[in-house]
């Protein structure tokens, strides 16, 4: 079972809109995965927000991938999105926290991913 959490309507949303972004990017319909969809995640919230991704973020309630995780298993348990057998919600697990991606890497000059 996914932890309850409350997040902003926006959350919902902005991942949706990820996800047909990632698919874009793949020029491929139908399934993409935890990796790919964090990536487009992260672009797109880059492409929007620039270095205030994070604090954006923040308000939906999102600090980390783990919430994006929670975020689409709770829509696979309405059913709007649909889980392969690979699936897992520890592909939403670890890496930076998305202060680190969208905040230092603009500071230090990276600009987006």
């Amino acid at each position: 079972m996914v932890e309850s959490k409350a997040y902003a309507d926006a959350a919902y949303a902005f991942l949706l809109e990820a996800l047909a972004a990632a698919r874009e990017q793949l020029a491929r319909a139908g399934h993409v995965t935890g990796a790919e969809l964090l990536a487009g995640i992260q672009r797109l919230g880059a492409e929007r927000y620039g270095p205030l991704a994070a604090l954006v973020f923040r308000a939906w309630g999102i600090r980390s991938s783990r919430d994006f995780g929670s975020l689409v298993y709770e829509l696979i348990e309405r059913g709007v999105l649909f889980q392969q057998p690979q699936d897992s919600f520890e592909d939403f697990m670890g890496g930076e926290t998305y202060a680190e991606i969208f905040e230092e890497q603009y500071f230090q000059g990276g600009g987006p991913a």
